[in-house]
Protein backbone atom coordinates (compact mmCIF):
# COMPACT_ATOMS: atom_id res chain seq x y z
CA UNK A 1 0.00 0.00 0.00
CA UNK A 2 1.43 3.76 -1.11
CA UNK A 3 2.08 6.16 1.42
CA UNK A 4 -1.01 8.10 -0.56
CA UNK A 5 -3.74 5.44 -0.23
CA UNK A 6 -2.48 4.74 3.79
CA UNK A 7 -3.07 8.64 4.53
CA UNK A 8 -6.43 7.81 2.41
CA UNK A 9 -7.85 5.23 4.71
CA UNK A 10 -10.45 5.94 7.16
CA UNK A 11 -11.43 3.04 9.53
CA UNK A 12 -14.41 4.95 10.43
CA UNK A 13 -16.23 5.64 6.64
CA UNK A 14 -19.07 3.54 6.47
CA UNK A 15 -17.55 1.25 3.11
CA UNK A 16 -14.82 0.64 5.22
CA UNK A 17 -16.23 0.03 9.31
CA UNK A 18 -19.14 -1.99 7.53
CA UNK A 19 -17.15 -4.60 5.50
CA UNK A 20 -19.19 -7.60 6.53
CA UNK A 21 -21.72 -6.28 3.97
CA UNK A 22 -18.62 -7.07 1.28
CA UNK A 23 -18.28 -10.72 3.17
CA UNK A 24 -22.59 -11.53 1.69
CA UNK A 25 -21.81 -9.99 -1.35
CA UNK A 26 -18.85 -11.42 -2.24
CA UNK A 27 -15.72 -13.86 -1.61
CA UNK A 28 -12.69 -11.40 -0.12
CA UNK A 29 -9.45 -11.63 0.65
CA UNK A 30 -10.11 -9.80 4.08
CA UNK A 31 -13.08 -11.36 4.67
CA UNK A 32 -11.33 -14.54 4.33
CA UNK A 33 -8.36 -13.07 6.65
CA UNK A 34 -11.10 -12.19 8.96
CA UNK A 35 -12.54 -15.66 9.14
CA UNK A 36 -9.26 -17.41 9.86
CA UNK A 37 -8.28 -14.50 12.34
CA UNK A 38 -12.13 -15.23 14.07
CA UNK A 39 -10.91 -18.77 14.74
CA UNK A 40 -7.98 -18.64 15.89
CA UNK A 41 -9.05 -16.33 18.50
CA UNK A 42 -11.91 -18.54 19.24
CA UNK A 43 -8.90 -21.24 20.19
CA UNK A 44 -7.20 -19.28 22.25
CA UNK A 45 -10.14 -18.06 24.13
CA UNK A 46 -11.14 -22.18 24.54
CA UNK A 47 -7.58 -22.69 25.68
CA UNK A 48 -7.95 -19.72 28.57
CA UNK A 49 -11.63 -20.97 29.46
CA UNK A 50 -10.02 -24.80 30.33
CA UNK A 51 -7.64 -23.06 32.21
CA UNK A 52 -9.98 -21.24 34.25
CA UNK A 53 -12.23 -23.96 34.96
CA UNK A 54 -8.95 -26.09 35.61
CA UNK A 55 -8.50 -23.54 38.66
CA UNK A 56 -11.62 -24.25 39.96
CA UNK A 57 -11.69 -28.23 39.77
CA UNK A 58 -8.55 -28.30 41.60
CA UNK A 59 -9.79 -25.54 44.43
CA UNK A 60 -12.78 -27.80 44.51
CA UNK A 61 -10.78 -31.40 44.78
CA UNK A 62 -8.72 -29.55 47.64
CA UNK A 63 -11.36 -27.99 49.83
CA UNK A 64 -13.47 -31.57 49.46
CA UNK A 65 -10.13 -33.38 50.51
CA UNK A 66 -9.59 -30.37 53.77
CA UNK A 67 -12.81 -31.19 54.57
CA UNK A 68 -12.72 -34.69 55.00
CA UNK A 69 -9.62 -34.86 56.73
CA UNK A 70 -10.75 -31.58 58.79
CA UNK A 71 -13.79 -34.19 60.10
CA UNK A 72 -11.64 -37.02 61.10
CA UNK A 73 -10.68 -38.15 63.90
CA UNK A 74 -7.37 -36.58 63.48
CA UNK A 75 -8.29 -33.80 61.77
CA UNK A 76 -8.01 -30.23 63.68
CA UNK A 77 -10.02 -26.95 63.18
CA UNK A 78 -6.82 -25.01 61.83
CA UNK A 79 -6.97 -27.13 58.77
CA UNK A 80 -9.92 -25.68 57.55
CA UNK A 81 -8.28 -22.36 57.86
CA UNK A 82 -5.58 -23.79 55.89
CA UNK A 83 -8.23 -24.32 53.42
CA UNK A 84 -9.47 -21.05 53.10
CA UNK A 85 -5.66 -19.56 52.45
CA UNK A 86 -4.88 -21.93 49.61
CA UNK A 87 -8.94 -21.73 48.49
CA UNK A 88 -7.63 -17.57 48.16
CA UNK A 89 -4.42 -18.21 46.29
CA UNK A 90 -6.49 -20.21 43.85
CA UNK A 91 -8.97 -17.58 43.44
CA UNK A 92 -5.56 -14.89 43.10
CA UNK A 93 -4.10 -17.08 40.49
CA UNK A 94 -7.76 -17.36 38.69
CA UNK A 95 -7.95 -14.03 38.56
CA UNK A 96 -4.99 -13.35 36.69
CA UNK A 97 -5.86 -15.90 34.44
CA UNK A 98 -9.34 -14.46 34.14
CA UNK A 99 -7.42 -10.84 33.11
CA UNK A 100 -5.36 -12.80 29.69
CA UNK A 101 -8.77 -14.38 28.97
CA UNK A 102 -10.65 -11.58 28.45
CA UNK A 103 -7.99 -10.00 26.29
CA UNK A 104 -9.41 -12.43 23.73
CA UNK A 105 -12.92 -12.27 24.38
CA UNK A 106 -12.72 -8.70 23.62
CA UNK A 107 -11.68 -9.07 20.23
CA UNK A 108 -14.02 -11.62 19.80
CA UNK A 109 -16.99 -9.69 20.43
CA UNK A 110 -15.67 -6.65 18.56
CA UNK A 111 -15.47 -8.73 15.41
CA UNK A 112 -19.17 -10.58 16.45
CA UNK A 113 -20.98 -6.74 17.02
CA UNK A 114 -19.37 -4.99 14.19
CA UNK A 115 -18.31 -7.83 11.47
CA UNK A 116 -20.84 -11.05 11.22
CA UNK A 117 -23.89 -9.09 12.68
CA UNK A 118 -23.19 -6.14 9.85
CA UNK A 119 -22.95 -9.47 7.59
CA UNK A 120 -26.12 -10.86 8.93
CA UNK A 121 -28.15 -7.25 8.66
CA UNK A 122 -26.48 -4.57 7.04
CA UNK A 123 -29.32 -2.35 7.99
CA UNK A 124 -28.61 -2.43 11.90
CA UNK A 125 -24.87 -1.19 10.80
CA UNK A 126 -22.09 -1.24 13.53
CA UNK A 127 -22.07 -1.26 17.30
CA UNK A 128 -18.28 1.25 17.07
CA UNK A 129 -17.90 3.52 14.28
CA UNK A 130 -13.68 2.93 14.43
CA UNK A 131 -13.97 -1.07 15.89
CA UNK A 132 -11.38 -1.80 12.95
CA UNK A 133 -8.90 0.85 14.33
CA UNK A 134 -9.47 -0.72 18.37
CA UNK A 135 -8.79 -4.21 17.26
CA UNK A 136 -5.84 -2.56 15.22
CA UNK A 137 -4.93 -0.72 18.08
CA UNK A 138 -4.69 -3.84 20.12
CA UNK A 139 -2.81 -6.39 17.52
CA UNK A 140 0.07 -3.59 17.41
CA UNK A 141 0.01 -3.37 21.04
CA UNK A 142 -2.24 -5.56 23.01
CA UNK A 143 -3.58 -4.71 26.52
CA UNK A 144 -4.99 -5.95 29.61
CA UNK A 145 -9.04 -4.74 29.30
CA UNK A 146 -9.41 -5.86 32.96
CA UNK A 147 -7.89 -4.54 36.02
CA UNK A 148 -6.82 -7.14 38.93
CA UNK A 149 -8.64 -5.72 41.09
CA UNK A 150 -11.97 -6.19 38.98
CA UNK A 151 -10.75 -9.83 37.21
CA UNK A 152 -10.51 -10.93 41.14
CA UNK A 153 -13.70 -9.37 42.47
CA UNK A 154 -15.41 -11.26 39.69
CA UNK A 155 -13.99 -14.78 40.29
CA UNK A 156 -14.92 -14.21 43.50
CA UNK A 157 -18.61 -13.10 43.68
CA UNK A 158 -19.16 -15.88 40.89
CA UNK A 159 -17.15 -18.99 41.90
CA UNK A 160 -15.42 -18.83 44.85
CA UNK A 161 -17.12 -16.66 47.71
CA UNK A 162 -19.30 -19.78 47.97
CA UNK A 163 -16.59 -22.04 47.98
CA UNK A 164 -15.39 -19.49 51.09
CA UNK A 165 -18.46 -19.71 52.67
CA UNK A 166 -18.86 -23.58 52.51
CA UNK A 167 -15.38 -23.52 54.01
CA UNK A 168 -16.58 -21.02 56.96
CA UNK A 169 -19.75 -22.58 57.60
CA UNK A 170 -17.26 -25.87 57.91
CA UNK A 171 -14.97 -24.63 60.34
CA UNK A 172 -17.76 -22.84 62.31
CA UNK A 173 -19.38 -26.25 62.96
CA UNK A 174 -15.87 -28.06 63.85
CA UNK A 175 -14.98 -25.51 66.57
CA UNK A 176 -18.92 -25.41 67.98
CA UNK A 177 -19.69 -29.22 67.52
CA UNK A 178 -16.35 -30.44 68.48
CA UNK A 179 -15.30 -27.86 71.74
CA UNK A 180 -15.32 -31.13 73.97
CA UNK A 181 -12.10 -29.69 76.83
CA UNK A 182 -13.74 -25.96 76.62
CA UNK A 183 -15.84 -23.20 74.65
CA UNK A 184 -16.02 -23.08 71.24
CA UNK A 185 -13.94 -20.11 71.67
CA UNK A 186 -10.88 -22.25 73.04
CA UNK A 187 -11.32 -24.68 70.53
CA UNK A 188 -10.55 -21.63 67.86
CA UNK A 189 -6.86 -21.61 69.02
CA UNK A 190 -3.88 -22.24 66.88
CA UNK A 191 -0.64 -22.76 68.54
CA UNK A 192 -0.50 -19.74 70.85
CA UNK A 193 -2.53 -17.56 68.67
CA UNK A 194 -5.94 -16.67 71.21
CA UNK A 195 -9.19 -18.53 70.03
CA UNK A 196 -10.48 -14.52 70.37
CA UNK A 197 -7.41 -13.19 68.04
CA UNK A 198 -8.35 -16.35 64.73
CA UNK A 199 -12.35 -15.03 65.39
CA UNK A 200 -11.38 -12.03 65.16
CA UNK A 201 -9.10 -12.38 62.09
CA UNK A 202 -11.34 -14.47 60.36
CA UNK A 203 -14.11 -12.38 60.68
CA UNK A 204 -11.85 -9.81 59.00
CA UNK A 205 -11.38 -11.44 56.27
CA UNK A 206 -14.90 -12.25 55.34
CA UNK A 207 -15.79 -8.88 55.94
CA UNK A 208 -12.77 -7.93 53.49
CA UNK A 209 -14.02 -10.66 50.81
CA UNK A 210 -17.39 -9.22 50.72
CA UNK A 211 -16.55 -5.67 50.43
CA UNK A 212 -14.56 -6.52 47.14
CA UNK A 213 -16.79 -8.43 45.81
CA UNK A 214 -19.78 -5.88 46.51
CA UNK A 215 -18.12 -2.62 45.73
CA UNK A 216 -19.36 -0.94 43.32
CA UNK A 217 -16.94 -0.22 40.39
CA UNK A 218 -17.05 0.25 36.59
CA UNK A 219 -17.50 -2.86 34.70
CA UNK A 220 -14.73 -3.08 32.24
CA UNK A 221 -14.76 -7.10 31.11
CA UNK A 222 -16.10 -7.67 28.20
CA UNK A 223 -19.50 -10.12 28.45
CA UNK A 224 -20.77 -12.69 26.45
CA UNK A 225 -24.71 -12.05 28.06
CA UNK A 226 -25.72 -9.17 29.60
CA UNK A 227 -27.18 -10.48 32.47
CA UNK A 228 -28.68 -7.49 34.03
CA UNK A 229 -31.64 -7.49 31.33
CA UNK A 230 -32.25 -11.13 31.61
CA UNK A 231 -36.26 -11.97 32.25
Amino acid sequence: MSPDETRDFDPEAPEEREIGREMVDQSTGLGSVMAHFYRGEMDRITTWRQRLDETTKWAVTVIAALLAYGFSTSGTPAVLLAGIIVTTVFLGIEARRYQDYDVYRARIRLLQENLFANALDPSQGVEHRDWRRQLTDDLHDPTLKTPYSEAFARRLRRVYLPLLLILLAAWTFRIIAFAKNGTWVKNAVIGIIPGIIVLGLVAAFYLGLLWIAFRPRPRRAKEDFDRQHVK
